[in-house]
């Protein structure tokens, strides 16, 4: 038998099936433990290679040395040579630390294992075992310190071997579990746990074992041995477990109950989620000052939470701008404006249609709701229920077929006056409304109602001062000699009122023209009252044939004795015949002027202060207009924006205005495409004007 198979019988004899080599950095490498072999006498005979790292003498400087005198200071021999005499004369073995003399002639503790060897001649030999002991105390200290964490921490703690194994288990997790340890020890996680979860915990310690990449803070809940009535929630983490050299221990995982937090976290979700919905509520409800468009918002924040299908509706004589005379108990005219579902369904084709004013009596819930002020809650709605609460007995029957079990109305106040109701409705939600519910469904109501009260007053202010401010301004432009004009005003689309912008075109003497845009500062009425007084000063004062600055000059004085007003304007007069123009301005925006084939350009001219601050001189500037030459007057509005330079819009203008193509009323409206946006908050008004070729200048026409 050869040395192979005498191994192999010697490891099968040990029921070993199989050995394998430790790959580098194990616990003996650690540690630095080195070998050390003494003939009788007290020379070294054998010197490890790990010795120098202890001694710090290679193999070649100690072998056949005395130790005693290479290794120890002669403070130490006396004591090292009874040592080692007892050792080898009775066979004992020796351990302790020991001071030794390192090679850098410094002082230091080495811990001995030392035993007697003989060999088969009779020799006897003295084999030293040695660590060096600051390296043997931090690993001992290490040790202890895992010991003590593992067993005493309040966190469930588990090692699996490669193969998912429990190798280890403290008592935390054994009382998490409800499991004891010896029922882990040898197991896998499938045969201790009966969570239908397990299977996705082992293909995730799996994957630890495969990347090394940890998982940290992995939300498990179910139930376990240790309280099976009862679901508890746990925050685990994953992480590879390697030993010195990098070789794979296992995996182990540590496991904090996070019960209370995720209960309260339970409890608190449904809160987090209304005010969620309330926050919703105050970005999209009452975006813009119309009733209808806010009621729309209103009814669709609320599906599918709070409710499937949510309505409102308004009190006609609300919406008429009457004020209600108090409570009564007579029937009330409501005004459906707005309804939303979360899923298509018949209810919403059972329902008021949007726009329709009905008739509801004192009987009815939603009349209830407006007559007390009160929520109307129904949690579980009959038959009876239903006719209260739909249009008609079709109506009612349409709901019970949609399956509406739940109804809940809130009413709309706003500055202590009731506006209307807020309705909303479950079908295919099965939980019926709740008191949160009502409160959630107050606050709701409670922010659109301001908002819809708002909007109505809004309204009935806009559409009087538009209907004012359109009167004010001219209907057609007049036939004007050597110009063709094109004009146009916008009211402001969004939350702003109708401001002061005006236009005019005035014909003047020996066919000349004026030209005014201006804009009064404000909104509202009074402005748009404003700006009417101002032009007809303006048409007034045209008709005296001043120059411009003179124009303006009297405008100022007028403007200065309109209680805190102030305006802008440019006037401009332009002479067909001696192709001029002459132009002042107080405060306003420059005109474009587009020569004939050429770019735009925005004309230098002294900009003046506003009309109506007083005591400021105002220019006249004059230059030439040729046949095809157009000159763009306009306001503000048509510009200015509040996230862009205004430097950066009047290039956006030259712009649209040098790619615009067609006659001008088309350019108007391109313009406009082109610069404003829906919601824009301010007035436009836009002026302008192309130089047509005329004949000669008939006879007297300078003649007054």
């Amino acid at each position: 038998m050869d040395g192979r198979d005498s191994y192999e019988s010697h490891v099968s004899a040990l029921g070993i099936s199989q050995a394998w080599s430790s790959t580098a950095g194990g616990l003996l490498d650690l540690l630095g433990v080195s070998a050390v072999v003494l003939d009788h006498v007290g020379r070294i005979v054998f010197w490890s290679p790990q010795a120098s790292d202890v001694f710090g003498y290679c193999a070649d400087e100690a072998l056949g040395r005395y130790a005693a005198r290479l290794l120890l200071r002669e403070e130490h021999r006396d004591l090292a040579m009874k040592l080692f005499a007892r050792v080898m004369s009775s066979g004992e073995s020796w351990a302790g630390a020991f001071p030794i003399r390192h090679k850098d002639g410094s002082t230091r503790l080495v811990e001995f294992r030392n035993v007697r060897l003989q060999d088969d001649l009779g020799d006897v030999y003295a084999l030293g075992i040695a660590a060096d002991q600051s390296v043997l105390e931090r690993v001992e200290t290490k040790l202890a310190l895992s010991e003590q964490l593992v067993s005493q921490a309040p966190v469930g703690i588990a090692l699996l071997d490669t193969d998912l194994r429990y190798l280890l288990v403290n008592p935390a997790l054994e009382r998490i579990n409800g499991v004891p340890t010896a029922d882990h020890l040898g197991r896998h996680p499938h045969d201790v746990h009966t969570s239908p979860e397990v299977g996705t915990i082992e293909a995730v310690m799996r994957q630890v074992l495969v990347t090394g990449t940890p998982m940290v803070d992995q939300y498990i809940v179910g139930r376990t041995l240790a309280d099976p009535d009862n679901e508890h929630a746990w925050s685990v983490s994953y992480y590879r477990l390697e030993g010195p050299g990098g070789r794979v221990i296992g995996v182990a995982y540590s496991v904090v109950d996070v019960t209370e937090r995720h209960r309260a976290t339970a409890e608190a979700d449904r809160a987090r989620r209304r005010l969620a919905l309330i926050a919703d509520a105050s970005a999209r409800v009452g975006t813009t000052l119309g009733v209808e468009q806010t009621a729309q918002e209103l009814a669709h924040v609320a599906v599918p939470e709070p409710a499937d299908v949510a309505a409102v509706d308004v009190l006609d004589s609300v919406l008429a701008c009457r004020r209600n005379g108090g409570h009564h108990s007579g029937p009330e005219r409501f005004r459906a404006l707005a309804i939303a579902a979360a899923y298509p369904t018949e209810i919403t084709g059972a329902a008021d249609k949007v726009g329709d004013v009905a008739p509801y009596g004192p009987d009815r819930l939603l009349t209830q709701c407006v007559h007390t002020g009160r929520p109307v809650f129904v949690p579980h709605t009959g038959p009876d229920d239903l006719l209260r609460i739909a249009r008609d007995e079709n109506a009612a029957a349409a709901f019970a077929r949609a399956g509406v079990h739940s109804y809940l109305a809130v009413p709309l106040i706003a500055h202590n006056e009731i506006l209307g109701a807020f309705d909303l409705l479950r079908a295919r939600n099965p939980v019926p409304f709740d008191e949160d519910d009502v409160l959630l469904a107050r606050e709701l109501a409670a922010r659109a109602a301001v908002a819809i009260d708002n909007a109505r007053w809004h309204q009935s202010v806009r559409n009087s001062a538009e209907t004012l401010q359109r009167s004010l301004l001219p209907s057609h432009p007049p036939r004007l000699t050597g110009l063709e004009v094109a004009s146009f005003y916008q009211p402001a689309q969004a939350s702003s009122e109708v401001g002061g912008d005006w236009y005019d075109v005035i014909p003047l003497s020996g066919d000349k023209t004026a030209l005014v845009v201006g804009d009064v500062m404000g909104n509202g009425i009074a402005a748009a009252a404003t700006m009417g007084r101002l032009r007809t000063a303006t048409r007034a004062y045209a008709d005296l044939d001043l120059p411009p600055h003179e124009v303006l000059h009297h405008l100022d004085k007028i403007t200065c004795g309109l209680e805190h007003y102030i305006a802008t304007c440019l006037y401009a007069v332009y002479d067909p015949y001696e192709h001029l123009c002459r132009i002042a301005n107080a405060g306003h925006l420059p005109p474009v002027l587009i020569r004939h084939r050429q770019r735009p350009e925005l004309l230098d001219l002294p900009s003046g202060a506003p009309l109506g601050v007083g005591g400021v001189r105002f220019h006249t500037a004059a230059f030439g207009l040729r046949p095809e030459d157009q000159l763009i007057l306009y306001t503000d509005g048509l510009v200015e924006t509040r996230e862009h330079p205004i430097d950066e819009r009047l290039d956006t203008l030259l712009q649209a205005l040098a790619d615009r193509r067609g006659p001008l009323e088309r350019a108007c409206q391109e313009l406009l495409d082109a610069l404003r946006k829906p919601d824009d908050h301010d007035d436009v008004a836009l002026l302008l004007a192309q130089v047509r070729p005329v004949g000669p200048e008939p006879p007297g026409t300078r003649a007054r």
